[in-house]
This record gives structure tokens, sequence and C-alpha cells, in this order.
């Protein structure tokens, strides 16, 4: 008994210590987003103007809006496409090339982003002289670019819950008569909700912090937060820059947050209604 408590207080002293690695620097950035001096890292009072300097830099809200639009956009295309991949390799277990098209999937996963990035540029710019499309690198090259690689993340989410799916109930729903899309939007569409809400929070946030494959393909009226941030950072670290990865840090939470409760409901929901379709049996 005592070697079980000497084991478990070990336990918990390095999940303790794995925590406050995480988050120290993390809570030490946001209250010095609070700090009167321009120094990061001297404390000289209590404040919240790096807050409203923040709202005034137009150059960091219009890269802010840019991102938001991009992940927004970025997140919705990949959980359609990731949803499309994944049926395809988990329901289609026969079809010649799925070795192959698993791979192609997945080889984002563990490409450099540099190598993605530079590949991406040299596609776009071959398209432009070849055919005369996508010339110009804008926000529309970025969200295709983001899209490529977001998707692999969002496949293999929405993959494992499909696995894990019991089938009877789609073939139940097949022998009373309904056809296959009806079966997927009644039936299975439901089931993997929550697999798709975690998939596009992925796809939104690898969008919303990628800077590598994103100065690869943006043009000049298509620069990001990432890529603000660190052209700013490059010139010298500003509180301004505490206020807002205090901010995003804040939305971020919230939204984690949401999901978590909106899955939670609906495993709660999903277990009522088990119980209740085995009382009734």
């Amino acid at each position: 008994m005592s070697q079980n408590k000497r084991q478990s207080g070990f336990s918990m002293l390095m999940l303790a210590m794995g925590f406050l690695f995480l988050y120290i620097p993390i809570l030490s950035l946001i209250v010095y987003s609070f700090n009167e001096s321009k120094l990061v890292t001297v404390w000289a009072g209590f404040s919240v103007k790096w807050y409203f300097e923040l709202f005034k830099d137009q150059q960091m809200i219009d890269a802010a809006k840019v991102s938001l639009k991009l992940a927004f956009a970025t997140a919705c295309a990949a959980v359609v496409l990731g949803t499309m991949a994944a049926m395809v390799m988990t329901r289609f277990r026969g079809f010649r090339g799925k070795t192959l098209f698993s791979a192609l999937i997945t080889a984002p996963l563990v490409m450099p982003e540099v190598i993605t990035g530079l590949s991406l540029l040299l596609l776009f710019v071959s398209l432009g002289e070849w055919f005369g499309i996508l010339q110009q690198r804008d926000i529309s090259t970025m969200w295709i670019a983001h899209v490529t690689f977001t998707m692999s993340f969002v496949t293999i989410i929405i993959s494992s819950r499909l696995s894990e799916l019991d089938r009877s109930l789609e073939e139940a729903a097949m022998d009373l008569g309904a056809n296959r899309l009806k079966v997927f939007f009644v039936i299975t569409l439901p089931i993997i909700a929550p697999a798709l809400l975690s998939g596009w929070l992925m796809a939104f946030t690898l969008s919303l912090d990628d800077l590598v494959i994103s100065s690869f393909t943006s043009g000049p009226s298509s620069t990001t937060l990432p890529m603000k941030i660190f052209s700013s950072v490059r010139m010298g670290v500003s509180p301004k820059i505490n206020a807002l990865a205090s901010l995003m840090i804040l939305i971020v939470s919230a939204a984690a947050m949401l999901a978590w409760w909106s899955m939670w409901r609906t495993e709660k929901r999903r277990q009522r209604d088990m119980q209740l379709a085995l009382q009734q049996n």
C-alpha cells in the first residue's frame, strides 16, 4: 500500500511539474500584458493601456481580420473534404489504390512546412504561367494552401470516429428504406458531430497559427496576424504583443470550453438514448 502511495505521489508531482512547465510562461505573458512599462520584462505597475494601444493599431487589426476570415474558411472546407476522405478510407475498404490514397492524405502530417510552402508556391507560379490563373498571391492562394495541410488532421480525427461507429445502425436504417445519403445525414452525421467539431477547431487553430506556409503563399495585401507579429518581434517585443496574445488565449480557451460542453451534451444525450432503447427492448 505504501509503495502504491509513493508511486501515486510521484505521478502527481510529475503531472504538476509538467503543467507548471507548460502554463507558467503563458501566465507570465498574461500578467505582463497589464504592465505599465514599455519593457516587457520590467514590471512598473498595473495598466491596461496596451490593450487600448492594440486596438488603435490599424495594421494589427487588419491582419487579425485576414487571419480570422482565412481560418474560418479553411476550417469549413477542411471539414467537408476531410469527411469525404474519411468516408472513403473507412467505408470503401477494398478499392485499388487505397494505400496510396491514405499515404497522400496523411503526407502533410509529416512533411516539413517549408517543403509544403515552397511546393505550393511553385505550383501557383506554374499555374499562372501555363493557364493564367492564381497569378497574384492573395488570400485565395493562402486558403488553398491552408486547406491542403489542415485536411490531413481533420481526416485522421473523423476517420478514427467513423471506424468506431456501429455499422448496424446504418444497416438498420437502410433496411427500413433509407438511401445512403439519408442515412449519412440522419444517422451518421449526428453521431460523428463531436469529431466534426474537433476537426473544425483543429483546422481553425492550425490556420490561425500558421506562419511558414502563409509566408510562401501570401501577397502584399494578405498579411496574416502571425506574419505581422513575427515582423514586429524582429524589431523588438512590444507590450502590445502580450496584450494581443492574451486576447487570443482568451478566445481560444472560450472556444475550447464551448466545444467541450457541446461534446459533453452530445455524449450525454447519446447515452440517454441508448439506455431508453435498451429499456424499450
